[in-house]
């Protein structure tokens, strides 16, 4: 069985540093990602309904920019769900909230740094601008995903995170980290 693939590769006038695609989200964090239409799935709500089976799979075929985003997404997920599952009590939703806030805006390598974890799938951005504005990019995406990803662990009300979404949190999809 393949893996589930972005549908927004095939969306047109996108903006890609290096390969990366940089798609419109629909959030209040300000920082340099074009607006989603609020309509819309945006990559944020295809992360969030992609991980659980796609984080099964050891291998990807990345068929286009979109994916290359869903990607780091997504190994961002499981760097989340890891810091929440090795935190020593069961975090509340507003300290799994600040936990996870922190972790996005952390420091963290980006396509084309000694440190990524997959630079042999990513073109590295072509400038210094263009670097910048790709961390300024994933650093506004990680911050919404994390506040997402908090909403949907403590969407049941018990105060606990999901064991549904914690049984993820060894998981590592194509068997990589981002080491965040």
């Amino acid at each position: 069985m393949p893996a589930y693939h972005s549908s927004l590769n095939e969306e047109p006038d996108t903006r890609q540093v290096g390969n990366m695609a940089i798609l419109p989200i629909r959030t209040r964090i300000r920082g340099p990602a074009p607006i989603a239409d609020p309509s819309q799935p945006d990559i944020i709500d295809e992360t969030l309904d992609l991980f659980r089976a796609n984080s099964l799979f050891r291998n990807f075929e990345i068929k286009g920019p979109a994916d290359r985003t869903l990607i780091v997404l997504i190994l961002f997920i499981s760097d989340c769900l890891a810091k929440i599952g090795s935190a020593r009590t069961v975090p509340t939703q507003i300290e799994a909230a600040k936990l996870l806030n922190t972790l996005s805006v952390d420091t963290f390598p980006i396509p084309g740094d000694a440190n990524f974890a997959l630079n042999a799938h990513y073109a590295p951005p072509s400038s210094r601008a263009e670097a910048d504005y790709l961390r300024q990019y994933l650093i506004q995406t990680r911050q919404e995903l994390a506040a997402r990803l908090v909403e949907k662990l403590y969407a049941d009300g018990t105060g606990k995170p999901s064991k549904w979404w914690m049984s993820f949190q060894k998981r590592r999809f194509m068997n990589r980290s981002l080491g965040s």
